[in-house]
């Protein structure tokens, strides 16, 4: 959807480029009212080009609308317990059970089995699996704070990469939900 926004963008610009070169071509060799003639036309594509556009982003809006709004009542129930603990054990596998314990030398191989499973399993997560990977996620960030300042710069940087890379499997996934509620026929009203 995004990138559809992107191509109107490129296309409005592209198209106003081309009303200025023909204006400027027609003003040579024709007549005020034929260049006046030329711009409305030029004007009336614009135009048609600038109410789709509104339309597409309207679209997207309300999409995202619904989709943030499922998002939270879907937040708002509690996870449970036990299928936290089977989260946590599918994607820090020899890590599972002991985030709290974890050392400046074992976090970010800890991050980078989250990583590896999250890539993996991705394909396959609902929404409510998503939460439960941010509840692991969180709970390694928490250790994280903990013994930050007993870490070597450089293994933080490796951290703070694949916290940036969950970051964009979750904003992935975000997309791709925003994507589907934008197809659903209430998305037309």
């Amino acid at each position: 959807m995004i990138r559809q926004l992107e191509g109107l963008k490129l296309q409005l610009r592209f198209f106003s480029g081309m009303l200025l070169a023909a204006l400027f071509i027609t003003s040579c060799d024709s007549t005020p009212r034929e260049r006046q003639e030329v711009a409305r036309k030029g004007a009336r594509e614009l135009d048609t080009l600038a109410r789709s556009a509104g339309r597409k982003l309207a679209n997207v809006g309300k999409a995202t609308a619904r989709y943030d709004a499922a998002n939270r009542a879907r937040r708002a129930r509690p996870l449970d317990p036990r299928q936290q603990i089977a989260m946590e054990s599918k994607l820090l596998g020899p890590y599972s059970g002991q985030i709290n314990a974890l050392t400046p030398a074992d976090l970010p191989n800890a991050y980078a089995q989250l990583i590896r499973s999250a890539r993996t399993q991705r394909a396959t997560w609902t929404d409510r699996d998503w939460d439960y990977a941010r509840a692991v996620y969180q709970r390694l960030n928490d250790q994280l704070k903990q013994i930050r300042m007993d870490m070597p710069a450089r293994e933080e940087v490796r951290v703070r990469a694949r916290q940036a890379e969950f970051v964009a499997l979750q904003a992935g996934h975000a997309a791709k939900g925003i994507g589907e509620a934008a197809k659903q026929p209430s998305a037309a009203k």
